[in-house]
């Protein structure tokens, strides 16, 4: 109950203070907007880098479509129109390396299940393997389409032969499956049976599906400002020996154990309440301005485990640097210099796959690593609480280690 009175103490004297209030709900906020403005305009810079395919549509009907749109969504390809004349014309002056002209009769043909031919010319001095690479695209989904003509023409003609059978004794009807074989087809487009991903030697991380700006933004922000907030624990212990009522909590019949228990607990509730804000405006305000927002993951229940031990870990932290610094000068100097540093080495502001490739192994020295590793696996990667288990493990083990630490070093005096 002493510990309890301690913190709820704590808590009215910090709500008191407007501006550490602003500085930890909503300085996030402000940073979550700019990161993801910033992030959303550097992916509004990032060039196509697929290989540009001038095409000629001579035909214009729904197959030739169709032919257009499966060679956009095959990856590595993409289509750009041309009228036939321009398309000649800059092919002549070696201003594109390719043509693809799709004939007048190519729907008509494929309606008809005869024999239609596209055309691709490059240019002398085009890239032989790059031309190799479209020519292999446009031909794989040249081939889907006429093996899909060629299974629905087949249940047609399993329809027709059918006919002099009774209706009751059939299992199916023709329409019902050319509707199934169209939906299986569909979804090989969507969800294919067998995926192929190519990695170069030594290529740590895949290439993965683009992730939304806000689930990069508010992971990182939230472990960078969590952590901050073990500042404002030092400070409260600092001004209790101050004024002298440090010693008055001494006097108590209390553990010091529960003593510091009691410091702790405003800066865990603080941290949840903080998260929650982020999280919220992560969620809800950055669809209302129009920017991509987060997600909670698969998991909510074990995102808010992992933001549990990560505000554990803040309060921990900030007992260890209220035993290490004797002076508010040197409070706020560790808390700079530890708490940003941390930051940036443990993967707030640069990704993580970055720092991994740059530093290695170094970035996991910090808590914010492991916190921001489980965050980013549970909010952007889908993923499970079986899968965050280690991440959890090293929260809880920093957690006990700065607590340890800071019983250890603390002056009670």
């Amino acid at each position: 109950m002493k510990a309890l009175s301690i913190t709820f103490k704590d808590l009215q004297i910090f709500f008191k203070d407007r501006g550490a209030v602003l500085q930890l709900f909503l300085l996030p906020l402000v940073f979550v907007v700019v990161f993801t403005g910033a992030l959303g305009a550097i992916g509004k810079g990032e060039e196509d880098a697929r290989v540009p395919l001038p095409v000629v549509n001579l035909d214009g009907g729904q197959s030739a479509q169709t032919l257009l749109d499966n060679i956009n969504a095959a990856g590595g390809v993409r289509v750009e129109p041309y009228a036939q004349a321009e398309a000649m014309a800059l092919l002549d002056e070696n201003e594109i390396d390719r043509v693809l002209t799709i004939p007048a009769d190519f729907t008509a043909g494929i309606a008809d299940g005869q024999p239609v031919t596209l055309r691709l010319v490059s240019h002398a001095d085009a890239d032989v393997k790059q031309t190799e690479a479209v020519r292999l695209v446009v031909e794989g989904v040249a081939n889907d389409m006429a093996l899909e003509i060629q299974i629905l023409a087949a249940l047609q003609q399993m329809g027709e032969m059918q006919a002099g059978v009774p209706e009751s004794s059939r299992a199916f009807t023709v329409e019902r499956m050319q509707a199934q074989a169209r939906s299986q087809f569909e979804r090989a487009q969507t969800q294919p049976l067998v995926a192929v991903t190519q990695r170069e030697p030594g290529q740590e991380v895949e290439q993965e599906e683009p992730l939304g700006l806000g689930d990069i933004a508010v992971p990182g922000i939230t472990v960078l400002f969590v952590f901050l907030t073990a500042q404002a624990t030092a400070h409260s212990i600092y001004d209790e020996k101050k004024v002298g009522s440090f010693r008055r909590l001494l006097a108590a019949p209390m553990s010091k154990v529960a003593l510091l228990g009691g410091k702790m607990l405003p800066n865990l509730i603080t941290g949840l309440i903080q998260t929650g804000v982020i999280f919220a405006f992560g969620i809800v305000g950055l669809r209302l301005l129009g920017l991509t927002p987060a997600t909670l993951g698969n998991e909510p229940l074990a995102t808010v485990l992992v933001v549990v031990l990560l505000a554990l870990c803040s309060s921990a932290f900030g007992i260890l640097i209220a035993a290490l610094a004797r002076t508010e000068g040197q409070i706020g100097g560790l808390s700079t210099l530890l708490l940003w540093g941390m930051g940036l080495l443990g993967g707030s502001v640069i990704p993580l796959f970055i720092l991994e490739r740059m530093l290695g192994p170094v970035p996991m020295v910090v808590p914010h690593y492991w916190a921001n590793r489980a965050l980013v696996d549970l909010m952007l990667r889908g993923l499970g609480m079986a899968d965050v288990a280690v991440e959890m493990a090293a929260l809880l083990g920093f957690t006990v280690l700065f607590f340890a630490i800071g019983l250890w070093r603390f002056e009670f005096d």
